[in-house]
């Protein structure tokens, strides 16, 4: 049996416990927040390429689909397109702005270059019952985004909504069971986007709403259960939270059949190894094997400065600590991850170009004799937290940010060195302690300190320095797919400066990066 897991957009067969709703991606900047939205509603949603064929859709049994927006014209060369079979599989359908203009242009309506689009809060009125609306005000504000305008419905269409620059900004097909609208109803600046949303799925679909935290945990209990059977199981355990969340579910599931495996790299924030061991020996029946191996990750890292390079380098040099310590456990047969649903569209998923390769998705070499598996891998950020707190993890691991599994290495562009290492370490330790004394913990997505492994010149003590600057890096998000910096309160910007400064050796400079996502990372490597 070799190590592998299941296919990228197919996420896990937790969907078959589930009414599902399948977000079609016409390359949107918006596709992920309509799955996470559909979620919102208590109905599972997961994400598909344009270009899966209506049968593999079919296979599904959605109850709905949800045809998102895209940055193209249906004009333009190469458009892309879906089978119009879709249109007649019975299967309700919502095109969501480009989504609603290729309903429109494939069957047969009329998608016009006005040259005026409409951009911003515009108000809708809505000119014909539908469901869609059913009680909702007209006039309404929602948010456009678009060049082209719909100025005809296809036949057999009713136009049930207009606004100033859209004659047809939302239409329906109820016989066929075929929706459009041309506004974006998953945006925050359509205030009443999320009850259209929910009139689809439940009037128009007749979705279930149950998609819960109960019901995740159970779904994926049962998966795991189903999976390994009286097998004996490793997990991968980091101390983070998606490691520990996956290591709770599985514990839940198979107990002591689990056995999991800390691997220390040295390259954790300050206590973060204590706290980890701590925690995972008092709560859980699994065993847990402590294996300190930092010695083996600085040699893996030394004069290693690509960031490609770096992910490779830990990501092998774990998997052969990982591969010592298996070997004292040789009954095992599966492998626990902590794979999320945005580390998966960002390695590359299909439709996906690979922002940079995560530790924990495939990679895993074809002689470990491991089968993946990934309980979380159908989950955002947010689900994992809940199904942690369901679960009963202690509120500082369930709410501890996000870390990179290459730990602080790739927060130092450049070489990785215990020197490095220590100082970045340190100033690491200020930022939590300042975001936290300011109350902003749970309002921001991450903050954390980069070691450019750059000298800068400065003036300390009346003497001249040549030593490191140090980056402050803090955004909001609900996801991680979109970020955006935070506005630091400058009183908090002084005593971050201040602090790390006078208190961490070897530093003499502080920036702050306000770059968001895109064009940026999170992480700087």
């Amino acid at each position: 049996m070799t190590a592998g897991g299941p296919d990228a957009h197919r996420v896990h067969d937790i969907d078959r416990a589930f009414d599902t709703v399948l977000v079609v991606d016409f390359g949107a900047q918006y596709a992920q927040l309509i799955a996470r939205r559909v979620r919102e509603a208590h109905v599972y949603s997961e994400i598909v390429p344009r270009t899966t064929p209506v049968s593999q859709l079919l296979d599904r049994q959605p109850r709905g689909i949800i045809l998102s927006g895209g940055p193209k014209s249906v004009h333009v060369p190469g458009a892309p397109e879906i089978d119009p079979g879709i249109f007649a599989a019975g299967v309700p359908v919502l095109g969501i702005c480009y989504g609603a203009q290729l309903l429109v242009h494939q069957l047969g309506g009329v998608v016009a270059r006005t040259g005026r689009g409409e951009y911003g809060r515009t108000p809708l009125e809505v000119l014909a019952p539908s469901p869609l609306f059913a009680g909702l005000p007209s006039p309404q504000d929602v948010w456009m985004s678009h060049a082209d305008c719909i100025t005809m419905a296809p036949d057999a269409f009713r136009v049930t909504a207009s606004a100033p620059d859209s004659p047809v900004a939302a239409l329906e097909d109820p016989v066929r069971g075929l929706y459009g609208v041309q506004f974006h109803p998953e945006v925050a600046h359509t205030p009443r986007g999320q009850e259209v949303l929910k009139h689809f799925l439940f009037e128009v679909c007749g979705c279930r709403p149950g998609w819960t935290r109960t019901s995740v945990i159970e779904a994926s209990v049962e998966a795991v259960q189903a999976q390994v059977g009286r097998e004996q199981v490793l997990c991968a355990l980091s101390g983070g939270v998606d490691s520990s969340v996956a290591a709770a579910l599985v514990d839940k599931a198979v107990g002591p059949q689990l056995t999991c495996v800390f691997v220390d790299t040295g390259l954790m924030r300050a206590g973060e190894a204590e706290q980890v061991e701590a925690t995972f020996r008092g709560q859980f029946s699994a065993e847990v094997v402590h294996a300190k191996a930092a010695d083996r990750f600085f040699g893996a890292l030394d004069d290693v400065a690509d960031p490609e390079r770096k992910r490779k380098a830990i990501g092998e040099t774990f998997i052969r600590v990982f591969e010592e310590v298996a070997a004292d456990h040789q009954d095992a047969r599966f492998l626990v991850q902590g794979t999320l649903y945005p580390d998966v569209i960002e390695s590359g998923a299909p439709d996906a170009a690979r922002i940079k390769s995560h530790h924990n998705v495939g990679g895993l070499p074809a002689e470990m004799g491991l089968e993946l598996v990934e309980p979380l891998r159908a989950l955002f950020k947010d689900e994992v937290r809940a199904v942690g707190e369901e679960l009963g993890l202690p509120e500082e691991i369930v709410w501890r940010q996000p870390f990179p599994g290459p730990g602080l290495a790739v927060r130092i562009v450049g070489t990785v060195t215990r020197e490095r290492v220590e100082i970045l370490r340190a100033a690491d330790v200020i930022v939590a302690e300042e975001i936290k004394r300011a109350g902003l913990e749970r309002e921001l997505w991450q903050s954390f300190a980069v070691l450019p492994a750059v000298r800068t010149v400065g003036v300390m003590g009346d003497e001249r320095t040549y030593a490191y600057p140090i980056v402050i890096r803090a955004v909001t998000s609900d996801d991680a797919m979109t970020a955006d910096w935070a506005r630091l309160p400058y009183e908090v910007l002084e005593r971050l400066s201040s602090r790390i400064i006078n208190e961490v050796a070897g530093v003499n400079r502080v920036a702050l990066d306000i770059t968001s996502k895109p064009p940026g990372t999170i992480e700087w490597e």
